[in-house]
């Protein structure tokens, strides 16, 4: 089989590539999937740079890159009981290869029609729903969004609006091919503009009410300009760094306007779907699986094409999602 391997640390361009793997055996309680598709996500490079703690460490030699994606069940190991050729997603490894062997705990399975650019990136709506209901804003409250093109935060705004929650999108600059008032976002603030003083901007959009969350995926001064414009109260949910610059606040920035700062890790980074999540995975999926939920995509490749999906990736994230289609 094809796979996207890597021998060493560094950076993603410079040690992926593609070879030529043995289709992987399965034992009891494990399913030989065949992957429809795999996203690639900010999180797989840092996998690649070794910058995970453990057990998400590579091992080598040609250990296989990805960790989320989708497939059908192709031969099912004793003790697994979903059925082959039922389609599932997953986040475990290995997964930009045409074959994967999961155990059966990790896969989800998914409705037949689900559209492989949708199932090979099951972990963002996941994400996303999460982020809304972290945020602790509510109907007709305020959430500014950080790279408001990114996969995540598009799903962030789309799922915000069925709450009712009204949304600023925080874009770096503006974008002719997304709609993101369409997605959602009553409003977008393109930090590229000269004369921007952001916290003003924050204030009229609001009309004086101030934010009651961000979700920041990118850091940098605009995220200590976004915690300053937050009402009492007011709720960060920190979920990546695509920013290498820094933000500064003050000790009373936060204790006098009862400022919280948490973090937000992928539900299912450490370990498998536990069985009492099984009704809010159901959820998530019908929402997600709905038509009107749009995901802008920023190229699907085949892994031949691995190479520029990865560099392209690599190279600007803020693109949209690229996807892997076996």
């Amino acid at each position: 089989m094809k796979a996207v391997v890597f021998d060493r640390i560094g950076l993603p361009t410079e040690v992926l590539y593609l070879a030529d793997m043995p289709v992987p055996e399965i034992g009891p309680g494990e399913a030989l999937v065949r992957m429809v598709a795999a996203s690639i996500n900010p999180g797989d490079f840092l996998f690649v740079q070794n910058l995970y703690p453990e057990p998400k460490k590579p091992r080598f030699p040609r250990q296989i890159a990805g960790n989320h994606g989708a497939g059908v069940i192709e031969r099912a190991g004793p003790g697994v009981a979903l059925p082959p050729g039922t389609l599932v997603a997953f986040s475990h490894e290995k997964t930009w290869a045409e074959y994967a062997a999961v155990p059966a705990e990790y896969l989800i399975p998914l409705p037949p029609d689900m559209p492989a650019e949708k199932a090979g990136q099951l972990m963002n709506p996941i994400t996303a729903w999460d982020l809304v209901m972290e945020c602790g804003v509510g109907a007709g409250q305020w959430l500014a969004v950080t790279a408001g093109y990114s996969t995540i935060s598009t799903l962030v705004l789309q799922f915000a609006r069925r709450r009712g929650i009204r949304t600023v999108a925080i874009v770096r600059r503006l974008r002719a091919d997304l709609d993101l008032p369409g997605l959602g976002a009553e409003a977008v603030i393109d930090l590229s503009r000269p004369d921007l003083d952001l916290r003003a901007e924050v204030t009229a959009i609001t009309g004086g009410t101030g934010l009651h969350g961000v979700v920041d995926n990118v850091g940098g001064p605009a995220t200590g300009e976004l915690i300053r414009s937050l009402g009492f109260g007011g709720r960060v949910v920190i979920n990546g760094g695509m920013s290498e610059e820094r933000f500064t606040l003050h000790n009373f920035d936060v204790l006098l306007n009862g400022v919280s700062i948490q973090p937000s890790v992928y539900r299912y980074f450490f370990g498998p779907p536990p069985p009492e999540d099984a009704a809010l995975l159901r959820e998530v999926i019908e929402a997600f699986a709905r038509p009107e939920i749009r995901v802008p995509l920023g190229g699907v490749h085949p892994l031949a094409d691995a190479e520029r999906a990865i560099a392209e990736s690599w190279a600007r994230p803020g693109d949209g999602k690229r996807i892997f289609r076996m």
